[in-house]
């Protein structure tokens, strides 16, 4: 039997979606920009509980 698809890893998931990523961009900061616009409880992923 092969491999899910999905195997987490929490820094790998906060690099490529974290604020620090979306920050260093100008689209991502459009996109953190429209979430807080539209008030969002969480800006970006977080390793912690939701």
């Amino acid at each position: 039997m092969s491999k899910r698809t999905w195997q987490p890893k929490k820094l790998k998931r906060l690099r490529k979606h974290g604020f620090l990523k979306r920050m260093s961009s100008p689209g991502g900061k459009n996109v953190i920009k429209a979430r807080r616009t539209k008030g969002r409880k969480r800006l970006t992923v977080t390793t912690g509980t939701k």
